[in-house]
């Protein structure tokens, strides 16, 4: 046995010096999802919550899926609030490559066409390759986007607000993506209240092609 092996084993404490922090780590999920509950029906009046949007996510996004997060508030409040349990998720590991989302999508459709493909984006960086949803429609990639849509960048507003600075040229000029999408040949819907997420999101995962679904998302809700 090599030196390093032998040297790790001797210092491994028996089973029975061990502390079960099975129930402690039950107890902490159960206040954390009670706390999701509670954001999940939060309503400043200005958009849909993440919460909201991801509650729906982890209940309707098939488990053979194959998940792709953009750069920015999207991919936090992925992470914070959408519950994986055998899906694959393929994110740009923080490196602040924001467009990541949606190019992403189509090389995963590209290598797996037989699983469903399910791309979670902000306003900001599906503003870079929008162009790409005509080569999604050209060759019917079966892709399912879901576009928060806060008219901002909002991770650039946050920490310009967390260092205390004015918030300086964040806002975004958007079309209407939803109507963009139909215009392109894809199936589109626009979001306004949690109450539709459902039905908009069963019928875009059920759509035989590329379907976007614009969130319009409150920006403090995340």
């Amino acid at each position: 046995m090599g030196v390093t092996a032998r040297a790790l084993l001797d210092g491994l404490t028996s089973a029975e010096d061990r502390t079960d922090q099975r129930p402690d780590i039950a107890d902490r999920w159960a206040i954390w999802r009670s706390e999701k509950r509670r954001r999940v029906v939060d309503d400043g009046g200005h958009g849909v919550s993440s919460a909201a949007v991801f509650d729906a996510m982890t209940r309707l996004v098939p488990e053979d899926a194959v998940i792709t997060v953009d750069v920015g508030n999207n991919a936090y409040s992925f992470g914070r609030y959408f519950e994986c349990r055998r899906q694959s998720v393929l994110m740009s590991g923080y490196l602040g490559s924001i467009g990541f989302g949606y190019p992403a999508a189509m090389g995963a459709w590209a290598a797996c066409p037989d699983r469903p493909i399910v791309t979670v984006t902000g306003d900001g960086g599906f503003g870079q390759y929008m162009g790409e949803l005509t080569t999604a429609v050209k060759y019917q990639m079966n892709i399912t986007h879901l576009l928060l849509n806060n008219n901002q960048l909002g991770k650039i507003t946050k920490e310009q607000r967390a260092v205390e600075m004015a918030v300086w040229q964040t806002s975004l000029h958007n079309p209407d993506f939803s109507e963009y999408a139909r215009i392109c040949g894809a199936h589109g819907r626009r979001v306004t209240t949690r109450h539709e997420l459902d039905d908009a999101i069963t019928n875009a995962l059920s759509f035989p092609g590329p379907a976007l679904v614009e969130i319009m998302a409150d920006p403090d809700l995340v």
